[in-house]
């Protein structure tokens, strides 16, 4: 199946008609890492990309990829590109008639990632909003969400849990891995936080709360697992998105 990045005309009209082509909070914490056209340049290394996670980017990759089995048959949802190896090592775990498909905001994103793809991977690459999916719910078998979380202030990140919910079919998963608030006796709470208040503003959210309290209330998801790494600063989440009448309570 040939890779494709469908442009944002062709893909969400509807989505971007209704937001800015970048939003604001992106335009005006994060222009310096993705929106700049010098970005890629600069934070397109595997090196540079595991010496920001503390040389914990590929255990935190591997830790997805054991969690999916390398396997990945039917339909999985990435939500937002990554920089570093991450989905050309999802790539390579998709089944036989599957197909990965991630999603972006940022049409210089989604060049990168076709960059490092190759011409015939199962893949298909969306601008569109984290937080106004254009698909129909309960389309993908599973979604998932490195390190996006900490990037988006609390109204949109709420949407974004929102629409990975929304459309993970019943009996799906929705993976999360990102910052959690790590232990007190981990020395790199009282020197990354400010930085990262600094770089990051929204990221605090990430060192002080679970992600459980921007989850939606409606019981439409139960959580399978949870793992804590490097002293308890990075998180991955798993949560299945419930069965009706077999994970959800009565009168849900």
């Amino acid at each position: 199946m040939k890779n494709s990045f469908d442009p944002p005309v062709a893909t969400c009209v509807a989505v971007k008609k209704a937001l800015p082509a970048v939003p604001q909070y992106l335009q005006a914490h994060y222009w310096w890492a993705y929106v700049h056209p010098r970005a890629v340049h600069v934070f397109e290394r595997q090196w540079l990309v595991n010496l920001i996670l503390w040389g914990n980017y590929k255990r935190l990759c591997n830790a997805v990829l054991h969690d999916y089995g390398h396997h990945l048959p039917g339909r999985t949802l990435q939500i937002a590109c990554a920089y570093g190896d991450l989905t050309p090592r999802l790539v390579d775990c998709v089944a036989a008639g599957g197909l990965l498909e991630v999603v972006d905001i940022l049409p210089i994103q989604l060049e990168n990632l076709a960059s490092k793809l190759g011409a015939d991977a199962p893949c298909k690459l969306h601008c569109m909003d984290s937080a106004a999916l254009a698909f129909a719910g309960a389309s993908f078998d599973r979604a998932l969400l490195f390190f996006l979380l900490h990037e988006q202030p609390q109204a949109v990140r709420e949407r974004t849990l929102a629409e990975a919910l929304r459309v993970v079919r019943p009996g799906g998963t929705l993976t999360i891995v990102d910052y959690a608030p790590p232990s007190r006796f981990n020395p790199l709470r009282y020197f990354w936080k400010p930085v990262l208040d600094r770089l990051e503003p929204f990221a605090r959210d990430l060192f002080s709360e679970e992600v459980a309290a921007w989850l939606p209330k409606d019981g439409r998801f139960v959580a399978v697992s949870k793992q804590r790494f490097f002293g308890g600063m990075y998180q991955m989440l798993t949560l299945k998105v419930a069965e009706k009448g077999k994970d959800q309570q009565p009168g849900d």
